[in-house]
């Protein structure tokens, strides 16, 4: 192989790796000063003149004349007659410069130059695309996507292949080859064969920076400025802006009319819904902020602890959005603001609570007070958490924990019973239990007036002897009887020739009955006392008398 071929196709291969002129020659210097090492063991009495423009090279040997038969190296040293073979001029001590030939050093090294030439343009363009692309650092780069796998999706960018892992994706996103992907060079490492590998993402933050930067021209002048962005790719994020001039309201640049700017970063991020605030330095008014769209009531800042920790107390019907599905818009919050957020309920005035103090024969003084850094001062707020919610805040470990709940569960469930038990008894007093001798007295639910002062009449008067009939007052009377027991009580017993005339206007049967029975068995004697009886008003008290 000619020298002029050699170099035509190193020239080549310098060309499709772009490399630059100065580059090449000090390549192709270093290729052929390895072929004389490797010849000759020395290349310092070498030098080696490269024109890449016609392509042509010279390899000049440099050798000290010495006297004959004292040669001692012969790579650096010739003999007087070898000297003057060369120009018979030539004198001991001086130098003889004379041209190697290419082809004098062999096919396998001609061979081995070449691929030593392609080894160091693969270096030169690994050195190459790690500059390039450290300098692309946090910018977006577009490229195509030519393979998926299981771990990571490959893409080629000015064909240079780009890394994007599982970490770094958005879980909603759906790649096929041929596609093409928006995404953000995150970091440029080697692996163990020194190859760059470029790593790209579209779950980083600074994506999402990018992208406003490119819809929003207000953040790419410099007007708007993002201070922080934090994000659950996919999900959710938050951003908080902050205008360098008044007249521009910094929440609403970034929205766009009708949302149009805000709606093509989302699109672009698989419709994360994103969260646009306003930044405060104030660190209470950026956290009243952060957990839009929740209001809070009250906020109050712990800085002593570590992490800092915030208490916010919402409204019971804004828990929920403070909170967030499955603790999203908390997590959010707190890494936006850079405090341990916790949530608590608005506790009414009327309502019933417990000191957390008070259960200090129950739980240890190191309990209480990991208890009271998270905000807990009152049973209620502890009861609001869950076992897991409540490892995490306080860091008690889960029997622990588990332990808590149940102590304070129980207490406002005997509390409960027991403001529910005066309720659950009668309205009236329970009777005294009666001797096992005496007869109950029970009370007739209604008695009648005739009834109450016959009562009355026995409680006073006694139990009437066995020969004297025992009087009975009637339950009811009508007018007719009682105008006759007036008549016999006045006017005493009539004559058998006089009957009595007591025509009521409607008789009842037991009047009948007793008129019949005056009739039937006559006057009673003077000296006996007429015994009248009073007129019954059943038939039973009939049959009784």
């Amino acid at each position: 192989m000619q020298s002029t071929t050699l170099i035509s196709s190193f020239a080549e291969i310098a060309r499709e790796k772009d490399i630059d002129r100065d580059s090449l020659t000090l390549i192709v210097e270093d290729v052929f000063r390895a072929m004389i090492r490797k010849r000759y063991g020395a290349d310092d009495n070498f030098d080696i003149i490269f024109n890449p423009d016609n392509g042509d090279i010279q390899i000049i040997h440099v050798q000290d004349i010495v006297e004959n038969w004292n040669l001692k190296d012969p790579v650096t040293e010739i003999e007087l007659d070898a000297a003057r073979e060369v120009d018979e001029d030539f004198e001991i001590g001086e130098e003889v410069a004379s041209e190697i030939n290419i082809t004098g050093f062999g096919r396998r090294a001609v061979m081995a130059a070449r691929q030593a030439f392609s080894q160091r343009i693969r270096d030169i363009e690994k050195e190459k695309i790690y500059q390039d692309y450290s300098d692309l650092i946090g910018e977006v780069v577009v490229g195509e996507i030519y393979q998926t796998r299981r771990r990571e999706v490959l893409v080629i960018h000015n064909k240079v292949e780009l890394v994007l892992p599982r970490t770094e994706q958005i879980f909603k996103d759906r790649y096929r080859k041929g596609d093409m992907l928006r995404a953000v060079v995150q970091e440029v490492k080697r692996d163990i064969g020194n190859n760059p590998q470029v790593i790209i993402s579209r779950a980083d933050p600074v994506f999402m920076e990018r992208l406003f930067e490119l819809e929003v021209p207000e953040i790419y002048e410099g007007i708007v400025e993002i201070k922080r962005i934090v994000r659950e790719p996919g999900e959710r994020a938050k951003v908080a802006v902050l205008s360098n001039d008044e007249r521009i309201d910094p929440v609403g640049a970034c929205v766009g009319v009708k949302g149009v700017r805000i709606h093509a970063v989302v699109r672009e991020l698989g419709n994360e819904n994103i969260d646009v605030l306003e930044y405060s330095s104030d660190p209470y008014r950026l956290i009243e902020r952060a957990l839009s769209p929740a209001s809070p009531v009250s906020v109050t800042i712990n800085e002593e602890l570590n992490p800092p920790r915030a208490k916010v107390v919402v409204k019971s019907e804004e828990v929920s959005q403070a909170i967030g599905r499955g603790g999203i818009n908390i997590r959010l919050a707190s890494r936006l603001t850079g405090y341990e957020i916790d949530v608590y309920r608005e506790i009414a005035e009327d309502e019933e609570d417990v000191e957390i103090d008070e259960f200090a024969d129950a739980f240890s003084p190191d309990t209480l007070e990991k208890l009271r850094n998270i905000g807990c001062d009152t049973a209620k707020q502890v009861v609001e958490l869950s076992v897991d919610e409540l490892m995490r805040r306080s860091g008690l470990e889960q029997e622990t924990a588990q332990h808590v709940l149940e102590t304070i569960r129980l207490e406002f469930e005997e509390e409960e019973e027991a403001t529910l038990a005066p309720r659950s008894a009668p309205a009236t007093e329970a009777a005294p239990a009666t001797e096992p001798d005496e007869a109950p007295e029970t009370a007739p639910a209604s008695e009648t007036d005739e009834v109450s002062e016959a009562k009355k009449a026995l409680e006073t008067d006694g139990v009437p002897e066995p020969n004297e009939a025992p009087e009975i007052a009637p339950a009811l009377e009508t007018d007719e009887v009682s105008e006759a027991k007036k008549a016999l009580e006045t006017d005493g017993v009539p004559e058998p020739d006089e009957a009595p005339e007591i025509a009521p206007a409607s008789e009842t049967d037991e009047v009948s009955e007793a008129k019949k029975a005056l009739e039937t068995d006559g006057v009673p004697e003077p000296n006996e006392a007429p015994e009248t009886a009073p007129v019954p008003e059943t038939e039973q008290e009939v049959e009784g008398g």
